[in-house]
């Protein structure tokens, strides 16, 4: 009898000494378990809040270079704007490339300085090239719009700027003018989008704000870009839309 009860403690005190042992490894791994938690919350609070931060930069600073008839307003950033001084109030020559089309071209860069160096920085960037043109207009206004990188009329440079500069007080846009894009009823939203006026065009400039800046002209190929491109009309058979022939620059060169 005296043998059964040293075993029975024998054995009580081997599964009071394994109960310990798991509630220790248990305890040990609760924990890690709160350490690895602190840790990992303190590495995501910062990676959550730089996405969140992130998400509020893209949806504040980064500008929409509109089409012209399109509607609101932006916040220009001229600490990212080329210096007008760039423009060196002279004219500019040089060649756009459009669907392999070499379009001769000359800007202005005393009349618009500004929107003149945007575009001498940008085309020598590279920025414009493999842009498509993604706006056609076939009635009332004449133009192929360009420049949007978004190929949707919502993308821009990274910066967007004004006022209007050498817009014409009749409102009268020639054959062949190439002007700046911009939102209605915002003379500070210009970015990188330009419009190619392929027949007179009359666009009534807006109070307190102007037309659309004017940087320069087409000297050549106009006619070589109706016959391939415009004549072609917009996608869908309107008269207001994307080209039904696909329209890229290949490259902007100025000189």
């Amino acid at each position: 009898m005296a043998k059964n009860t040293k075993t029975q403690d024998k054995a009580e005190r081997e599964r009071l000494r394994a109960y310990r042992e798991r509630q220790q490894a248990h305890g040990a791994q609760e924990a890690r378990r709160k350490r690895d938690n602190r840790i990992w919350l303190s590495i995501g609070i910062p990676v959550v809040a730089l996405a969140i931060g992130a998400q509020v930069l893209f949806t504040f600073v980064s500008p929409y270079t509109p089409n012209p008839s399109a509607s609101g307003s932006v916040t220009p950033h001229p600490n990212l704007l080329p210096d007008k001084a760039l423009a060196e109030d002279r004219t500019w020559t040089g060649t756009l490339v459009i669907n392999g089309i070499p379009l001769g071209v000359e800007l202005d860069g005393q009349a618009a300085p500004q929107a003149v160096a945007s575009t001498i920085s940008l085309a020598g960037s590279g920025f414009y090239d493999n842009v498509t043109c993604h706006r056609l207009t076939t009635e009332g206004l004449f133009v192929l719009q360009c420049g949007d990188p978004n190929g949707d009329g919502t993308g821009g440079p990274g910066y967007s700027y004004g006022p209007v500069e050498n817009d014409p007080a009749d409102g009268m846009y020639p054959e062949g003018t190439i002007a700046m894009a911009r939102r209605g009823g915002d003379g500070n939203s210009i970015g990188s989008q330009f419009f190619i006026v392929y027949k007179d065009t009359k666009l009534p400039a807006e109070d307190g704000i102007g037309g659309y800046s004017v940087i320069g002209r087409i000297t050549s190929g106009l006619n070589e870009l109706k016959t391939a491109v415009i004549d072609s009309g917009v996608q869908g058979g309107g008269s207001d839309g994307k080209p039904n022939v696909e329209t890229i620059i290949g490259s902007f060169t100025l000189q």
